[in-house]
């Protein structure tokens, strides 16, 4: 059972099918095989029987004289007519062999010098006297069927004929079905995997646009199915499966059409929406700003809510700028494709984090040779600005933020590293998503939060530029990791 277990096994369908099918037939061939060796080994032992039975006991009987009878030359001689070849014969008395004899090939008397062993003799010794055939095996003459009856004299004679003719028949039978369900099996196998592969075709269609279907970017964007899978023949399995297949295509497109649509939709709403609304936003923080400059006397609590929507105005200006920007990338707007040096980014990055922060410990670890990628420079400064700006807010007084740049085999690598209190496990696998807000559990005396765009804005750019950003974090540890190509 074991060794059945460690046999491969096959894993396609149509492996299976095949594999089956061989076996099937091997075992029909095996039966059918077997059937006729025992049916021809019995019926050529009966006839062998019958011809024991025509024979009788002519051949033993002259051996009853005691010595043999002698023709006129004096020679001893055997009554061997109508005996065959091979006949062999032998007298009993007392459970003694006391004479025996065979008939040779071309030879039409017999031979009395017959080598029996002892026992040989203790084998014929046991044969019962009942007229029937029986088959005993002798060392000098290989397997024989024998009968042993009762002589005139009180003793035993016993005729025999050899088995090796049924037995060469019967193994030629079993050479020639071996080698006929051999070729049989071997064409079967052949023939049927050609069926099974031209009956399973439609399945492989299903299969392979089934394959194609799996490996479409399905989470966002306009997506183009595949072509249908014909369907053959709507009755058979297959056909059934086909057909259920492509209906669920087109339900799956129909669905992906419509989310389309409704992405495009959102997309063109925020688009046109951050584009109208940067001009009021601008005349609300300008008309704050004009008002906060009248040279007569102010109330206090009027110069301080003028203020107040000065910075809100602002604020909100920056996130309209934002949105503009998320929608513009969204609709695959290309970027500058122009070098750019990610050291002198960096430096300057880093300049401007550490006047925003005084109370954070800034660290930079930069290459001995510039590094140099191809891109946008504007964009990619945001990048490095809003990923000093997360360490920052998010970040206690106090808190060192490490900047290390490297490159090698084609691939920019810039880490922003901090050592505060960590984003929290359940935020991070959305951390890059839109208007995700974790400050107030992440924040320890920071100073302040963002409306949640800063990293989403990361993770666009970056992928614009075709490469990635990474998260990992944990309670005095937190770095942000962006991979850009240097090629």
């Amino acid at each position: 059972m074991r060794a059945l277990r460690r046999l491969p096994r096959p894993r396609t369908l149509r492996a299976r099918l095949t594999v089956g099918l061989v076996v099937l037939l091997a075992v029909s061939c095996a039966a059918v095989g077997l059937a006729a060796v025992v049916e021809l080994n019995g019926f050529l032992t009966q006839r062998l029987d019958e011809q024991l039975v025509q024979v009788g006991t002519r051949f033993p009987e002259s051996m009853e004289h005691d010595p043999p009878r002698t023709d006129h030359d004096g020679d001893e001689h055997l009554d061997t007519r109508r005996q065959a070849t091979g006949t062999f014969g032998a007298r009993l008395l007392d459970g003694r062999v006391t004479h025996r004899g065979l008939i040779r090939s071309g030879d039409p008397s017999a031979d009395l010098d017959v080598d029996l062993t002892a026992a040989d003799q203790r084998r014929l010794a046991r044969l019962p006297a009942d007229g029937r055939p029986h088959t005993i095996e002798l060392s000098a003459l290989h397997d024989y069927r024998v009968i042993a009856s009762p002589g005139r004299d009180g003793d035993v004679l016993i005729v025999g004929l050899p088995l090796e003719p049924v037995e060469a028949t019967v193994h030629r039978l079993e050479r020639v079905a071996g080698i006929v369900f051999g070729l049989a099996l071997v064409i079967t196998g052949v023939a049927g995997a050609l069926w099974v592969r031209w009956s399973l075709r439609p399945l492989s269609r299903v299969a392979a646009t089934a394959t194609r279907v799996s490996e479409l970017p399905l989470a966002s964007g306009e997506v183009a199915l595949p072509p249908r899978v014909p369907v053959s023949d709507p009755r058979s399995e297959v056909g059934r499966v086909a057909a259920a297949f492509d209906r669920m295509l087109g339900h799956v497109e129909g669905a992906l059409t419509k989310r389309h649509a409704s992405e495009e939709r959102l997309r063109r709403f925020a688009a046109d929406a951050s584009h109208e609304l940067r001009t009021p936003v601008a005349s609300v923080r300008g008309h704050a700003e004009l008002a906060l400059l009248h040279p007569g006397p102010v109330p206090a609590e009027v110069t301080r809510a003028l203020e107040r929507i000065a910075a809100e105005s602002s604020r909100m200006g920056e996130m309209v700028d934002d949105l503009l920007l998320l929608a513009r990338l969204d609709a695959g707007r290309p970027l500058e494709r122009r070098p750019v040096d990610l050291t002198r980014l960096v430096l300057d990055a880093v300049t401007d984090a550490r006047a925003a922060g005084p109370g954070h410990r800034w660290t930079l670890d930069l290459p001995e040779e510039p590094v140099t990628v191809t891109g946008d420079a504007h964009r990619l400064h945001q990048v490095l600005g809003n990923l000093l700006a997360n360490a920052r807010l998010h970040t206690p007084a106090g808190t060192e933020v490490t900047v290390t740049l490297s490159a090698g085999q084609g691939t920019a690598r810039l880490s922003v590293h901090d050592d505060g209190p960590g984003v929290p496990e359940d935020v991070q696998p959305g951390v890059f998503e839109r208007f995700t807000r974790a400050e107030h559990r992440r924040r320890a005396g920071a100073s302040g939060g963002g409306a949640g765009l800063g990293l989403s804005i990361v993770a666009a750019v970056v992928e614009a530029h075709g490469g990635g950003v990474e998260l990992e974090s944990k309670p005095g540890s937190t770095t942000f990791t962006v991979l850009l190509s240097t090629a």
